[in-house]
């Protein structure tokens, strides 16, 4: 039944969120992340309409990412940071795709390759891919001496967002790596180690004039502050998910709704079927605690959100079959955010957008 679900992207919102962006980080390049099916939000539409709004740089999660876009005809440079084991990087240099690297049998590769350029990831504490302390020296050195035939572009990290004061440990551990490796002689241009939370709040993590802020999440007009809405970071959420109110009936005081029975209503009650369920990329742990929006009325998910399906109740009112039912959207609107979404799971706005089903139709206006 996905033909009647609708996800619907603004394109308007998307450049508008890219040029508050780079209005705010100027002078500093800016890379629109495209990882994970753009957010949910569709990644070859979304990277053109990116690249038409003059981003430097796109990112990807992955080669195979990249080369959707490459394939779909879009030229914009395109970083790819989390490679397989073994990975060669033939595809990186048969398609122009700037790979990021974190150690040196990924440098290595990558130069036997034929690659055009690399950045080095590095750990500055966040723990996941790129090259710890101990290893710069060697991994710095050796970049050095591929230097004439492999440039380094970038050097990347990326914060853990846990505190202001951890934050700045991890960039004074950004600062030391990127003295250590000028000191091998190699001063890479873009320095990036802000994602869209760094880039919005902390100054201090853009770079300067040769630096670079990697937006994912802000680019959608989602924040990525549990305290401060999008509205007031003058962003603009781009995506809306909707679907037909597809069965509509009355439901008698201590009647079980869906399953386990988790609600029984406890007067007389209409409930209102949208299909839409866990099947589609809805957290199942919304059940009972989500809401939706009918027109300019907002109504309560009841019972358990099923693999393509969920109820809502609608008391009274005059609901009808084919009744627009949102889920989320713009709050401007007078929507339910993708954000009303998260809290109702105990999950972050992260989740509710890149969880969407690809399978899902997606429109863009």
């Amino acid at each position: 039944m996905t033909h009647d679900i609708t996800v619907s992207v603004d394109t308007d919102a998307l450049r508008h969120n890219v040029e508050t962006l780079r209005a705010l980080v100027a002078p500093a390049a800016v890379m629109a992340v495209v990882k994970a099916n753009a957010y949910g939000h569709g990644a070859v539409a979304c990277a053109r309409v990116f690249a038409d709004a003059g981003v430097d740089w796109l990112g990807v999660a992955d080669l195979d990412e990249a080369l959707e876009l490459r394939a779909a005809g879009v030229e914009t440079p395109i970083l790819a940071w989390l490679h397989a084991p073994g990975e060669t990087f033939e595809r990186a240099a048969a398609h122009d795709v700037t790979p990021g690297v974190s150690d040196v049998a990924q440098l290595e590769a990558a130069a036997a390759a034929g690659v055009r350029a690399v950045h080095l990831c590095i750990d500055t504490g966040l723990s996941r891919n790129g090259a710890v302390e101990s290893e710069w020296p060697t991994f710095f050195a050796r970049a050095a001496q591929l230097a004439d035939r492999l440039p380094v572009e970038g050097l990347m990290s990326h914060l853990s967002n846990a505190s202001p004061e951890e934050d700045g440990a991890q960039l004074a551990a950004y600062l030391r790596a990127f003295e250590l490796l000028s000191e091998a002689g190699v001063e890479p241009p873009l320095r990036h180690v802000a994602a869209s939370a760094a880039g919005l709040h902390y100054r201090g993590s853009r770079g300067g004039s040769v630096g670079m802020v990697r937006f994912g999440l802000a680019c959608y007009g989602l924040s990525p502050f549990a305290d401060r809405p999008a509205a007031d970071l003058g962003l603009r959420p781009a995506l809306t998910l909707s679907a037909p109110v597809t069965t509509v009936k009355r439901v008698p005081a201590g009647e079980g709704v869906s399953y386990g029975y988790v609600f029984r209503p406890e007067r007389d009650t209409t409930i209102a079927i949208v299909p839409v369920g866990y099947s589609d990329g809805i957290d199942r742990a919304a059940s009972d605690r989500a809401s939706v929006t009918i027109g300019q009325r907002t109504y309560r998910v009841r019972g358990r959100i099923a693999m393509n399906a969920l109820v809502i109740d609608v008391g009274d009112d005059p609901v009808e079959v084919g009744d627009e039912a949102v889920l989320f959207g713009d709050p401007a609107l007078g929507r339910q955010g993708a954000d009303d979404w998260a809290r109702a799971f105990d999950g972050i706005t992260y989740e509710v957008v890149a969880s969407l089903s690809a399978r899902l139709p997606r429109s863009y206006a």
